[in-house]
């Protein structure tokens, strides 16, 4: 239990805080502590201020019809979550939590138009593809042995779920959400010379302000293009509820 209690607190806190609530829900709700109902994302119900279904929503899932499924999802939740948080995000914990609010309000109103109850596949893979476009030319391993760069990751589960269970929708809900904040945080400012529409707020930064000394180990950001003088003097810039399942992702040679 110390060995459990050591590894457990070396988890990054976000990371931390998010697989113990995926957890922590999902038994609440499989040994009937509490209702399943009460956990998943229901509009009728959010207008009587049931709003903890908000966060319950991406926390909870149903391991009685999907239990192997359920233990995926926690293993890309523990690898590429952390992976993220210990890397291009080490020392700066507002700007990683920002991502994660990011995401979940985006994962929240598309379930709402959908009408999905679930969304803890999309909300994951959303933080994979982050992981996946910044560290493009990593190699995996995915399942029978078959070797590719992370880049393709995210469609290569896309293609397995449906093949093997016809479904795709939560997937593809993950990948436009990560390519969203991915293009809004990095790509359109960095690359396409675009203003930072993503900024930190100074409130999340002054309860979980930047921490020096950070390694960053796990890939980097893009970086802004060099600036090549024009003439005239400018400037110019160079410019997926129901039983699925996933591959196993290994990293190879990470950074």
């Amino acid at each position: 239990m110390s060995d459990l209690g050591d590894w457990f607190r070396s988890v990054p806190q976000f990371t931390r805080y998010w697989f113990a609530g995926s957890i922590i829900f999902t038994l609440l709700g499989r040994f009937g502590f509490v209702s399943p109902y009460t956990l998943i994302l229901l509009y009728e119900p959010l207008k009587n201020f049931q709003i903890w279904r908000l966060a319950t929503c991406v926390l909870y899932y149903p391991i009685q019809q999907a239990g192997f499924h359920y233990l995926i999802n926690l293993y890309f939740l523990y690898n590429y979550s952390r992976r993220l948080e210990e890397g291009v995000y080490a020392g700066k914990p507002a700007d990683y939590l920002l991502m994660l609010i990011f995401n979940w309000t985006c994962c929240v109103i598309l379930g709402l138009i959908a009408e999905l109850p679930i969304l803890m596949d999309p909300m994951i893979l959303s933080v994979l593809y982050v992981w996946c476009q910044l560290n493009k030319n990593t190699i995996v391993s995915f399942w029978f042995g078959t070797r590719f760069k992370a880049l393709y990751l995210p469609w290569v589960l896309l293609a397995f779920n449906m093949v093997l269970s016809g479904g795709g929708i939560m997937e593809l809900f993950g990948i436009l959400i990560g390519h969203l904040y991915y293009f809004l945080m990095y790509k359109y400012p960095q690359e396409l010379g675009g203003p930072n529409l993503l900024q930190t707020p100074s409130l999340l930064k002054s309860f979980f302000p930047d921490q020096l000394g950070g390694v960053h180990t796990f890939g980097v950001a893009p970086q802004r293009p060099a600036s090549t003088a024009a003439p005239g003097g400018g400037n110019q810039r160079g410019g997926f509820f129901g039983g699925h399942t996933w591959g196993r992702g290994y990293t190879l040679g990470g950074n």
